[in-house]
């Protein structure tokens, strides 16, 4: 038997003066900026890793290992989150990825690195989506907007912040520090889990785990990841093997919309797709995850080799991005705090980063630095105005009990979007790029370059006018004109958005929780006909 609690919701005043709340986000902003931190601080620090471990043929697993398990666990936590509880999750999830960064840490060879990054992304999947749903357990959504604002701040920052930690560390004492960083991180985000947080629990029934589903939705993901990361790669994306994977993946879909149909707790419901505004944000997120990482994966290299600047001197220029991600994180999440209004945020941020990605179009090589820094900065506010809120507004749209588990679906849809931009953009980039080397160089030029797939940003600055000028010009003209193609997907993120529509953010925390889990005299339960009728509409809209 299970019963509907309604908490009222705190003013502003009462909600930043309560200590135990901040205390509780800093260690949740910990946990995030662990698994953030993870997908970029390896960047810098990979050339040196796989060199010392000799396994360069095996790098792309180091990466490909974390995006695929932590991908796989992102809707699995979110809906063992609705059903047990989310803070022993938390706390599992934190020691899963301190688990993986030892083994990652004293790992001598590749095998034992992916590994221990598999490890990591098993634990990974859910610090964030747990985060974003611990937050809806104690703020309320009409509050909620600031602190979502400052957790896009903590993913700006670790942007930033990874890949010169990984090349410090590698240049200084030694790149192990990558993982064992995770370390005092971890254990001040496991402190602040186990004394901080304060949730009501999930039902005391056994809860009906819905193991198919997880096992059918592994096999398509890892399928549709797999086919995105080695198309255009280490196979031809006409070849058998993705071809392969592709039609795997299209069945494991298939086969999973049926599992999920007959489950008594899917993992991931298909009632969540009766919502229009879950079904607007999560189109719009996969948009908005393909155009975003597919310019964040080859802008810095398009800076380095254009440029002629090192590798750190390319991350400071993504600086103006992230930190105008940062600046228009933040503050969005004040102003829905304030005002209660959301719906243009995202709209305009999809409409800035359609005409960011023009003007990044139009880049030539002698373009200024101030110019191109003026248009990477311009596509982080689009961005910042966009990706948390529209979380906030799925959240929104779903009672406390299912939140983890819509969370988790948004977000795993936006991290699909993700692999596929990584993998469109870089297959259409490395092929445009290696027909303009060989239209463009003479014959004779391998001897000099050592071949186009062993170009360098040290090799080519080294090269002559007539050898440099060529291969500049042509990394130029294979990425720009890719950039121009997303600005369709951004127009199409933002036409979905106008169709969202506006409901009033919830003042208050309405939860379905089982009776027996309610002490008697529990302050948080309200017992007012008033807020029991508020939190009702609150679900119905």
């Amino acid at each position: 038997m299970t019963r509907t609690e309604a908490t009222a919701a705190p003013t502003p005043a009462e909600t930043s003066a309560k200590p135990g709340i901040i205390l509780l986000f800093v260690g949740l902003m910990l946990s995030m900026l662990l698994a953030s931190l993870s997908q970029t601080v390896l960047s810098t620090a990979l050339p040196t890793i796989v060199g010392e471990l000799d396994g360069v043929d095996q790098m792309l697993w180091v990466m490909t290992a974390f995006i695929l398990a932590s991908t796989i666990m992102m809707p699995i936590y979110g809906k063992l989150g609705d059903l047990i509880g989310r803070k022993p999750l938390l706390i599992a999830a934190i020691s899963l990825f301190m688990a993986g960064s030892v083994v990652g840490g004293l790992s001598e060879s590749m095998s034992v690195l992916i590994t221990g990054r598999v490890i990591q992304g098993l634990g990974g999947g859910g610090l964030i989506i747990l985060s974003q749903a611990i937050i809806a357990d104690v703020v309320p959504a009409r509050e909620r907007g600031k602190y979502m604002g400052i957790m896009g701040g903590v993913f700006a920052l670790s942007s930033v912040a990874g890949p010169l930690l990984g090349g410090w560390f590698t240049e200084s004492i030694g790149w192990r520090w990558t993982f064992w960083i995770n370390l005092p991180l971890g254990v001040l985000a496991l402190v602040a889990a186990v004394f901080l947080l304060h949730l009501p629990k999930g039902h005391t029934r056994r809860p009906k785990v819905d193991y198919l589903g997880m096992a059918v939705l592994a096999i398509s993901t890892t399928a549709l990841v797999l086919a995105s990361s080695w198309g255009g790669h280490r196979y031809d994306w006409a070849s058998l093997e993705i071809l392969g994977l592709l039609a795997l993946a299209l069945v494991g879909a298939v086969t999973f919309v049926v599992v999920e149909r007959r489950a008594t707790e899917p993992v991931i419901p298909m009632h969540l797709f009766k919502e229009r505004n879950f079904n607007l944000t999560t189109g719009a997120g996969l948009l908005i995850g393909v155009a975003m990482f597919g310019v964040l994966g080859y802008l810095p290299t398009y800076i380095q080799m254009v440029t002629g600047v090192s590798a750190t001197h390319a991350g400071l220029l993504m600086v103006p991005m992230m930190g105008s991600i940062l600046i228009a994180s933040v503050t969005s999440g004040f102003l829905i705090s304030k005002y209660g209004r959301y719906k243009w945020m995202p709209i305009a941020g999809t409409l800035i980063v359609g005409v960011a990605m023009a003007l990044l179009s139009t880049l030539q090589i002698d373009t200024p630095l101030v110019t191109m820094c003026f248009f990477i900065g311009l596509l982080g506010l689009g961005l910042g105005l966009s990706m948390q809120v529209l979380v906030l507004i799925v959240q929104n749209t779903f009672p406390n009990s299912q939140v983890g588990t819509a969370t988790a679906s948004n977000n795993y849809f936006r991290q699909i979007g993700a692999s596929l931009g990584s993998a469109v953009v870089g297959s259409l980039f490395t092929g445009r790029l290696l027909q303009l080397l060989s239209e463009k160089l003479p014959a004779d030029a391998a001897s000099a370059t050592g071949g186009a797939t062993s170009l360098t940003p040290g090799v080519v600055d080294k090269l002559p006018d007539a050898l440099r000028n060529p291969i500049i010009e042509s990394y130029n003209e294979a990425l720009t004109p890719i950039f121009l193609f997303m600005v369709p997907l951004a127009l199409v993120a933002a036409v979905l958005l106008a169709l969202v529509k506006e409901v009033p953010l919830a003042t208050t925390i309405e939860r379905d929780i089982a009776a027996d889990s309610l002490s008697e005299g529990d302050s948080r339960v309200a017992t007012s006909d008033v807020i029991e009728d508020e939190a009702r509409n609150v679900r119905t809209k």
